[in-house]
């Protein structure tokens, strides 16, 4: 697999691997550790999970900015790793829950997201510059296989990815049990709702508080019903705290790995400076129209890829809550005897085991078409990834066609919401169809920007691919205004319209971006 690929992928690939175990763990809980920390609604939730994704992205394009800047890609990197470092110690560290001043501990919250957002612009998308510079050092002999390349960067990230979340899961569960609590993820919610109006809480709310409270309590009845709750709210978060303190490791192992190979990574400045030495007059005036063309063609593609990212990036949100909510998460108790791995949260590992166990044979279906000269371009690849991402919408609209709107749940009883839960396998489903779909958009998108983006402005570009993400996650937040405020069906609908639509807008300018991909 790793055959025909330049040296330094795999040491790049580790590095990039340990930094997305750090930041899956928190991506896997974030959204129900800020409702459970805060007693804050999904719509609210969502603003703050929106700005978050957002910035990431948007701080890539800062990011790219300096490397270019300073022609200090390395460095660059390197100062990501340690500033993402310090943003994970920020939201690691405990805290008391139910908080005494939620505008105090929710703007440290707030900060840490940003510091870890920060790091990440200056990390993500020069790591992927300095990789694109790898294939790019030896076109000839590299460039053909960049696609896989990417692919086997892709993969790398998911296997962090998919472990992270069961140890995030894993560490929250073993500090319940070890407070003699079981994981119920109705509770933190019905929790707060009491402590705010007590027995004036809804009458039925108030009884499945009562329930649930029986059930997750192992060391005894429920004596009373405010301690309860204080303790309940109190562990539960500590053990998201101590999920963040492991994503802290996962960021010094990545250093490590980084450190040690930095000599082997290419230097993109220096062959950006060596190419325009070798540069005569006239292939600068002709370079400047050709550059024109590059970038018009990348950002037509950052276009169409908002859509995808918009829909796809509700894995952490409201299809989160949606798990949450309507699927039988009792179905998937594993009791590993130390802790037990239950909750919406194990969905989060569906995604990347699909990733590493679907690209060793996409790369084999790419490679045969490869040999018989019928492999589809880069940009038909998008394409057909957006078509997969429709498909997937419009099976979970299917799925949802005869469930209550989430506001009809609140009146329901304890009895009642189990008996119309949905198979997990639904969920399962789902993001096997996501994943197909994505395997088929980012990592190839990534390739197709370090193919047609200028030499000198490779740093740039992959910001701007990263930022027109940020616009995608930027939009969240409306994933889950339509999630409270609509029947179900109607709100997978928007997401089956967003990539049907960028499908038709990606399928329309194929030949366009085909011709300046082969310049």
């Amino acid at each position: 697999m790793f055959k025909n690929h330049p040296k330094g992928l795999i040491a790049a690939s580790l590095s990039n691997m340990g930094e997305r175990f750090g930041f899956y763990i928190m991506m896997a809980v974030l959204t129900l550790f800020i409702s459970a920390k805060f007693g804050l609604d999904e719509k609210t939730t969502g603003y703050i999970y929106s700005v978050f994704y957002a910035s990431i992205y948007v701080l890539a394009l800062i990011g790219g900015l300096i490397a270019d800047k300073t022609k200090n890609y390395k460095g660059t990197i390197l100062a990501g790793i340690l500033v993402m470092t310090l943003g994970y110690l920020i939201i690691a560290i405990p805290t008391p829950t139910p908080v005494p001043n939620q505008a105090l501990y929710l703007s440290l919250t707030c900060l840490g997201l940003l510091v870890i957002a920060f790091g990440n612009g200056l990390f993500k998308g020069n790591l992927q510059a300095l990789l694109g510079q790898m294939y790019d050092a030896d076109k000839k002999r590299y460039d053909r296989f960049r696609d896989s390349g990417y692919l086997i960067f892709y993969l790398f990230i998911n296997v962090g990815a998919i472990v992270a979340p069961l140890i995030a899961v894993g560490l929250r569960n073993w500090w319940l049990g070890v407070h003699h609590f079981d994981y119920n993820a109705k509770l933190p919610e019905l929790c707060h709702a009491y402590l705010d109006k007590g027995a004036g809480m809804d009458p039925t709310k108030l009884a499945n508080l009562h329930v649930y409270a029986e059930g997750a309590t192992l060391n005894g009845e429920v004596g009373n019903l405010t301690t309860f709750c204080n303790e309940y709210l109190n562990v539960f978060n500590h053990g998201f705290q101590y999920a963040f303190m492991a994503a802290i490791g996962a960021m010094c192992i990545s250093l490590v790995i980084y450190l040690f190979n930095k000599k082997i990574f290419p230097n993109p400045a220096n062959a950006q400076e060596e190419a325009v030495a070798k540069m005569s007059a006239a292939e600068v005036k002709i370079s400047a129209d050709e550059i024109r063309r590059r970038i018009w063609a990348l950002f037509a593609v950052f276009g169409v890829v908002i859509f995808f990212w918009f829909s796809f990036h509700q894995n952490g949100y409201s299809l989160t809550y949606f798990a949450r909510d309507y699927i039988n998460l009792e179905a998937i108790d594993i009791n590993l005897g130390f802790t037990r791995l239950k909750g919406a949260e194990l969905f989060q590992s569906v995604n990347p085991f699909f990733v590493v166990f679907l690209i060793p044979f996409v790369m084999l279906m790419f490679k045969r078409m490869r040999k018989k000269g019928t492999e589809p371009s880069t940009p038909k690849k998008i394409t057909i990834g957006m078509g997969i991402a429709t498909i997937g919408y419009l099976f979970l609209l299917v799925c949802s066609m005869a469930l209550p709107d989430k506001s009809a749940l609140e009146g329901m009883s304890s009895g009642t919401l189990e008996t119309m839960r949905l198979s997990p396998m639904v969920m399962v489903v789902m993001y096997l169809i996501l994943t197909v779909a994505e395997l088929f958009i980012s990592p190839l998108g990534l390739s197709f920007v370090s193919k047609v983006a200028p030499p000198h402005l490779q740093g740039l570009m992959q910001g701007c691919w990263l930022a027109a993400t940020a616009v995608g996650n930027l939009l969240l937040f409306i994933g889950g205004i339509l999630y409270v405020n609509v029947p179900l069906w109607s709100c997978w609908l928007v997401f089956v319209a967003a990539c049907g639509i960028s499908m038709i807008a990606m399928f329309s300018m194929v030949r366009w971006l085909e011709k300046v991909a082969k310049v």
